[in-house]
């Protein structure tokens, strides 16, 4: 007779299957397969997301050639009666276009329950931990004197207060130095800096994107919803100075973390204020052009995802590659993503009403 210990590790079989339908049905693209899967709520979410994919799919004449799910327990807790566990789901899928293949990379988060039935398990319900479509953080950049904010009517201006783009190097010990020399800049603490204009270096922000889409970089403070703080330090690798106020409503920089407190900008760290930081003109530090079209990017731009169609963003990501015909693949947290298709139809977090824009960062 098999012990306690190895009846409540018998879910795993059940996880087995469950991550073997996907796989199935992501190759497939059979949305038939995913009627293996007991969870209703995840069965329609998965199905939607194999619909508009396999739209976009036959649009651009992609073909899916191979599709790998990796799967690790980050924990669990299990007795005879049902299990939960807590799994990283890494999908590695490899897409065919014109006859030239590239591949995929994305690790989903889910909490799944198994029940015992008789002498086997069935999986119970499938929650996702982490999903593109979030909350921002309610924060009013500059706002328009008068402001509503009992109605949530956000207005912008551009910031009138002085805004140099240097790295503090004091707070910034464990980042590469750089110098932005060319003329002289007082600062509010009494002493000149000498800065110059440097160029956007795309291969190094793009490298960036690479080394760390998986794992947080431990020199900078990791979000729960990262996707703002990744793309601002892949943008930063590619030496474009930070614009410091010392303000968390007006610049772009991040300063870590001291007595405690967490010190940083909005527009590094939350996704409407970057792409309001972008949309806005000036004359130095990060600069960017919105572009009409997604195939007009080049390797280290940026794409700002507004999913429900309101006026707010809540996602962004950085091109790392394109497709054979010139479309984007890009980079992103908060679900770990690498070289995925640009427009998302594959998140939970996509709908029929989002928009998208288009940040080309200036070179020089």
């Amino acid at each position: 007779m098999p012990n306690q210990a190895s009846k409540a590790a018998d879910w795993k079989d059940a996880l087995f299957r469950y991550v073997s339908t996907m796989n199935e049905a992501a190759l497939s693209r059979d949305s038939g397969v995913l009627k293996q899967i007991a969870d209703i709520g995840q069965r329609d979410r998965l199905a939607k997301r194999m619909r508009v994919t396999i739209i976009r799919e036959r649009r651009a004449g992609i073909k899916p050639l191979h599709s790998e799910i990796r799967t690790r327990i980050e924990s669990h807790r299990a007795n005879q009666a049902e299990a939960v566990a807590d799994i990283a789901l890494h999908a590695v899928r490899t897409f065919e276009q014109n006859g030239q293949p590239w591949q995929e990379e994305r690790i989903d988060r889910e909490r799944v329950k198994f029940v015992r039935m008789g002498q086997s398990w069935r999986l119970y319900a499938v929650q996702p931990l982490v999903s593109e479509w979030h909350p921002d953080v309610d924060v009013v950049i500059e706002a328009e004197p008068g402001h509503d904010r009992a109605h949530g009517t956000d207005s912008y201006k551009k910031a009138v207060a002085p805004s140099l783009p240097y790295i503090n190097p004091n707070a910034m010990h464990n980042f590469k130095s750089r110098v932005y020399a060319g003329s002289s800049l007082g600062t509010d603490d009494g002493y000149e800096q000498v800065w110059r204009h440097a160029p956007y270096r795309r291969e190094s922000a793009v490298a960036y994107a690479e080394r760390w889409w998986n794992e947080p970089n431990k020199a900078y403070e990791e979000f729960a919803v990262n996707c703002t703080n990744y793309v601002s330090q892949c943008i930063f690798a590619g030496d474009i100075p930070m614009d410091y106020t010392g303000r968390r409503e007006s610049g772009w920089w991040y300063k870590g973390r001291q007595n405690n407190v967490e010190q940083w900008s909005y527009s590094w760290a939350v996704a409407h204020a970057l792409q309001h930081q972008l949309s806005q003109p000036r004359a130095s530090g990060l600069r960017a052009e919105a572009v009409p079209r997604p195939d007009m990017l080049r390797l280290g731009d940026v794409i700002c995802y507004d999913w429900d169609g309101s006026g707010r963003f809540q996602h962004n990501t950085i091109v790392t590659a394109f497709t054979p015909d010139g479309m984007p693949l890009v980079n992103a947290n908060t679900v770990s993503s690498r070289h995925r298709y640009w427009d998302y139809r594959d998140s939970y977090a996509w709908t029929d009403r989002t928009q998208y824009r288009f940040f080309h960062i200036t070179d020089e």
